[in-house]
């Protein structure tokens, strides 16, 4: 049995072909709620496409797969609202221009007007305020992210964010929604070794805390869940799929 927050995540010869051939193939795995399962693989191996199918964003050709009991790709609407993204490159990226507040304030702000029930939205403005804060403290605490440490607190711009702080913040906006699955693409990604044990560390805690994390990786940490996606030679498509390719490819998950 699951638990509250976990989200279990499992597929069976899953794969997805694009228009330049497969990204992903012949995947298969399980891991139970609260897992830190890690995706490894070559550039251009279905990493990220993997991810996005895992989380609903994007339609898979072959194969089964579930996330929190809910079958892929028919349930892919519902998978949404329980998998939240951290960084993806051309899908979820910070806006550098944006300051730390701005960011956090923007997510608190979706959260409240369309993960809210309509008891929530009904509330007193500044009992809603109050709770959006409550949210965003825990969600800072848990990425592990103090504020107070950046160089103009939370008015410092994403742009002179450090690239472990930058995850860090990515990861709190994902935690605002209180998801039971958090995905991550190029988790360790340009980070000094010490960074990296910093970084593995985190996604280690939230694991432990019972949201279970999928993370995109060069070098899988010791413990971790691995799955590869390294296809096999006949299978290796012409050229990876673009981030335009993938981006419609999400569109397209949403109408579905």
């Amino acid at each position: 049995m699951e638990s509250p927050h976990g989200a279990a995540v499992g597929a069976e010869d899953f794969g997805l072909k694009g228009p330049r051939g497969w990204a992903f193939r012949h995947v298969g795995f399980s891991a139970p709620p609260g897992s830190l399962v890690t995706v490894e693989g070559p550039s251009g191996s279905g990493r990220t496409c993997l991810l996005l199918a895992l989380t609903g964003r994007m339609r898979a050709t072959e194969g089964s797969a579930e996330t929190g009991g809910l079958e892929l790709p028919r349930k892919a609407a519902t998978v949404r609202r329980i998998a939240a993204l951290g960084p993806v490159p051309g899908v979820s990226e910070l806006d550098p221009a944006f300051t730390v507040a701005e960011h956090l304030r923007e997510r608190a702000l979706l959260q409240g007007r369309y993960g809210a029930s309509l008891r929530t939205l009904l509330r007193p403005r500044a009992e809603r305020r109050a709770t959006a804060r409550a949210r965003i403290d825990t969600a800072l605490e848990a990425a592990g992210l103090d504020t107070a440490t950046l160089p103009k607190a939370e008015r410092t711009s994403v742009r002179d964010l450090e690239r472990l702080e930058a995850l860090r913040l990515s990861v709190a906006l994902a935690l605002i929604g209180t998801p039971r699955l958090l995905a991550l693409d190029d988790a360790d990604l340009k980070l000094s070794p010490a960074e990296r044990t910093d970084a593995w560390a985190l996604l280690r805690s939230i694991a432990d805390s019972g949201t279970t994390v999928l993370a995109v990786c060069s070098e899988a940490p010791e413990g971790a869940q691995v799955v590869r996606t390294a296809p096999a030679a006949e299978d290796v498509p012409t050229a990876p799929t673009t981030e335009k390719e993938s981006a419609d490819a999400i569109v397209e998950a949403g109408r579905a």
